[in-house]
């Protein structure tokens, strides 16, 4: 399971005292982590997660507690620090970053389908929408610069059909660099995979897994997010997904002509993020138990999105 830094019960105990939330009841690891160790932690007064932070510098924390909650003020469905009786929000534990949020209702979807995948674009446009008049700035430690350091090296570790792929796309990338960087920015999840969104029903109930958050071009939030949604088991796009998804996204925050420009381009560097962030997760977890997501998955999706049929609707 994926929890980096096991707990002892009375270690926690002791951490959760200052809450004044009542007597700790049960906990558990949560196993769908790749990055941060999570735990379910019920208490008397309510269900909360704990995360111990794992990646990451530890300044980077106020960051990620004042865009949740302004998004959280704003009436999105994520969580929010909860603050001890003295006003703390961010703790240590385990010598780990440390914070406490209510658990959020629903369960992940497997299987999106077109009603699921509108939802989320709504909701990533809103959450684009919150932020991009005052933006909170932070650079991702994912972001194009990584890619282009990254991908070389890590050809040195790929069999010679691989790497034609990986090197046309980080040529893609140089080139495009400035355009892309000039495109309209927000506050952007960056990470908003299936298993980062709640449904309770056909409702669209919680977000979760803000630590990829960062400042940058919301069509490369928007990529991120179709390529996982919207994607056939033979890695293709599934237009009505697609068309849901992007639709609905477009009727809160339209396109501009330069990002219907860049789309095509957009969903390539998507994939080659999680193609070569999957690559070093693999590397450097190999043999322990942890979740490891299979990085030929966006290999393949990479291969695909050589040619993209799916353009932006109604672009401005």
């Amino acid at each position: 399971m994926s929890v980096f830094t096991p707990l002892e019960r009375h270690e926690l105990e002791a951490f959760l005292a200052p809450y004044a939330l009542g007597r700790l009841k049960s906990f558990a690891g949560i196993s769908a982590g790749t990055e941060n160790s999570n735990f379910f932690v019920s208490l008397e007064a309510g269900e909360y997660v704990l995360t111990l932070v794992e990646r990451g510098p530890r300044a980077d924390m106020p960051f990620f507690i004042e865009l949740l909650q302004r998004l959280h003020q704003a009436g999105l469905p994520v969580p929010y620090a909860v603050p001890t009786r003295s006003g703390e929000t961010l703790r240590e534990l385990a010598e780990k970053p440390a914070l406490l949020q209510p658990r959020l209702a629903g369960k992940h979807v497997s299987e999106a389908n077109p009603h699921h995948c509108a939802e989320v674009g709504s909701l990533l446009a809103r959450l684009h929408l919150a932020t991009r008049e005052q933006i909170l700035e932070r650079r991702s430690d994912r972001g194009l610069d990584w890619m282009l350091e990254e991908g070389p090296v890590l050809a040195l570790e790929l069999h010679d059909e691989q790497l034609p792929l990986l090197r046309d796309s980080l040529h893609e990338a140089a080139e495009l660099k400035a355009r892309i960087l000039a495109l309209p920015r927000a506050n952007l999840h960056a990470d908003l995979f299936r298993d980062n969104v709640l449904f309770d029903g056909n409702r669209l109930a919680g977000v979760i897994d803000f630590y990829n958050a960062c400042s940058g071009p919301m069509l490369y939030d928007l990529a991120i997010t179709v390529n996982d949604w919207c994607s056939q088991d033979d890695d293709r796009l599934d237009g009505p997904r697609t068309r849901a998804l992007l639709g609905a996204y477009a009727a809160l925050r339209p396109f501009t002509a330069a990002e219907a420009a860049l789309w095509p381009a957009m969903l390539r560097i998507a994939c080659l993020r999680f193609w070569l962030s999957r690559l070093i997760a693999a590397r450097r977890f190999q043999g322990r138990d942890v979740l490891v997501k299979d990085p030929g998955e966006f290999q393949r999706r990479l291969a695909q999105r050589q040619q993209v049929d799916q353009p932006l609707p109604f672009a401005l």
